[in-house]
């Protein structure tokens, strides 16, 4: 199954859904949802509302591997059940589409214009549960709000630190050093990360494969070298913020880059929708999106 993930990934035709709101940010997405906090009053009923918005996205019949190669996931999710399947399963068993798994502990305190990511003691332990759980890959976020080369530098390093784990653990990992859209220094800022990134792809080994989650940059065609690097499963983007129209528009113009959305992707769902119109809202968003993912400028 994981060869065929593989193969999936790497060459096929489609986007990777990000579902992995955390709980920093799952408020905010119920809300978004039309499920507002008074909703929950324990960080459990929380997590079993965002988990309950999930499955329905998950088994909706627009999510399917035609449009989809990929979800990432919570670490709740991952030990959670849809039809009786924990989700990773049901994902891969009876959609096709390759589960992916958040691993990261949230964002430091800004320092040197960036953000770190928080230390991650517990990566061997979720990594072993990740096997268990048929996961295919990993993704962990840290977040880069001005032009600092020190600090970008060592967001880049801590990044492949971690992914050098991930992947002696046999699984994919997804490097995802954001870009802060609203930076005023986006595309200097952009510039330096790219050369940072590319000495620590030349650095790999070559049974080491990283895939990249890139904010959309400034410069079309930023990543493009990236994109065609042997150590490269796939250079993914995500929204950060732009609206699905904005971030669509974008990716059009960046060759190889296929979209990893999140907000961009659920904006137009709500917890009181109809199946029909949910369904509908959601197919909208998945054809546009894969559109923009595969159809370029």
């Amino acid at each position: 199954m994981r060869e065929n993930h593989f193969d999936n990934v790497s060459n096929g035709k489609g986007f990777i859904a990000a579902l992995d709101q955390s709980g920093g940010s799952t408020p905010k997405a119920l809300a978004a949802y039309g499920v507002m906090e008074e909703a929950y009053s324990t960080e459990d009923e929380m997590f079993d509302l965002v988990h309950e918005m999930r499955t329905r996205i998950i088994t909706a019949p627009a999510f399917d591997s035609e449009h989809i190669l990929g979800a990432i996931l919570f670490k709740q999710t991952m030990d959670s059940k849809i039809e009786g399947k924990y989700t990773a399963d049901y994902l891969a068993e009876e959609k096709g589409i390759a589960p992916f798994l958040k691993v990261d502990n949230g964002l430091a305190e800004k320092s040197k214009g960036v953000q770190m990511m928080k230390p991650i003691p517990n990566l061997k332990d979720t990594l072993v549960r990740a096997n268990e759980r048929h996961i295919f890959g990993t993704k962990m976020r840290s977040v880069i709000h001005e032009a600092n080369a020190e600090g970008i530098k060592e967001i880049v390093d801590q990044q492949f630190k971690f992914a050098k784990e991930i992947t002696d653990a046999g699984l994919v990992p997804i490097v995802e050093p954001e870009v802060n859209i609203h930076s005023k220094e986006k595309e200097e800022a952009e510039n330096i990360l790219k050369d940072e990134i590319m000495k620590h792809l030349d650095k790999l080994a070559e049974d080491e494969k990283v895939m990249l989650k890139l904010t959309l940059p400034e410069t079309p065609n930023l990543y493009k070298e990236a994109t065609e690097h042997p150590r490269v499963v796939r250079v993914v983007a995500l929204s950060g913020g732009y609206t699905r129209k904005e971030a669509n528009e974008k990716l059009r113009h960046n060759e190889g880059l296929i979209a990893s959305f999140s907000r961009a992707l659920t904006q137009d769902l709500r917890v009181d929708q109809s199946d029909e119109e949910f369904n509908e809202s959601l197919r909208k968003a998945i054809e546009s999106i894969y559109d923009a993912s595969v159809n370029k400028k």
